[in-house]
């Protein structure tokens, strides 16, 4: 029996119709989707009246399902494998599987969607490249600040994910570290109440710290130059 191919699909980070056409027939063709939560992609499937399995592939769960999904794909059956917003493996789970595939020679396909980090620095204003996306800071402080001071340096803009929960302690930290540069929160993009917040780390930590902050966080911060 032939090998079937594991399709690596792009799905909205918070407005559905962002979907590609691409994506909606990679779904409808696939045998069956890897999903980080399967019912955050089981909405995503009910809005465009596509039926198929759901399989749970989240960071606890990988070790176990990819010898599962990898037995699948031998058998000649085509894997979707989605997270629950943008692109697998960015911040989210699916290296393990796509590596595992590239060894065993099943054919790999990438659908490409939107991302929070392109979208984020479209957005922001601030020179787009060169970049460097690091993904979620470390939880404590200390570490946080260390990575930040190992950053500092670079003449590139740095785009960071970062919990609502921790956004205003980052910030913090952003200051003692990275001063007056520009930063920029992106907050809930492509969604209803989306909100870009731009200044330095101190004037968005002043703006923000009577606020219970939600939802989705993009924080983009300029890179070194000759003024910071």
């Amino acid at each position: 029996m032939a090998t079937g191919k594991l399709l690596i699909v792009g799905t909205p980070i918070g407005n559905l119709e962002d979907i590609t056409l691409r994506a909606l027939r990679a779904l409808r063709e696939a045998d069956c989707v890897a999903a980080e939560d399967t019912r955050h992609t089981g909405m995503l499937l009910t809005r465009y009246e596509i039926r198929k399995p759901l399989v749970s592939y989240h960071e606890f769960s990988e070790a176990k399902r990819t010898p599962e999904l990898l037995a699948k794909l031998r058998a000649g059956q085509s894997v979707a494998l989605v997270s629950d917003a943008g692109m697998p493996t960015i911040s989210d789970p699916g290296f393990r599987l796509i590596r595992a595939a590239i060894a065993d020679g099943v054919p790999v396909e990438v659908v490409p969607g939107v991302s929070a980090v392109t979208a984020a620095l479209a957005i922001a204003g601030l020179t787009a490249v060169p970049f460097l996306f690091h993904g979620f800071l470390p939880h404590k402080s200390g570490a946080r600040r260390k990575v930040l001071e190992q950053l500092a340096p670079l003449p590139c803009t740095l785009v960071f994910f970062e919990s609502p929960y921790r956004l205003k302690k980052t910030l913090a930290d952003c200051v003692e570290v990275f001063g007056s540069r520009p930063v920029v929160v992106a907050r809930e993009l492509t969604k209803k109440f989306e909100e870009i917040l731009r200044g330095d780390a101190g004037a968005l930590l002043k703006c923000l710290e009577p606020r219970a902050i939600k939802g989705e966080i993009t924080l983009v911060v300029e890179g070194k130059t000759k003024c910071n």
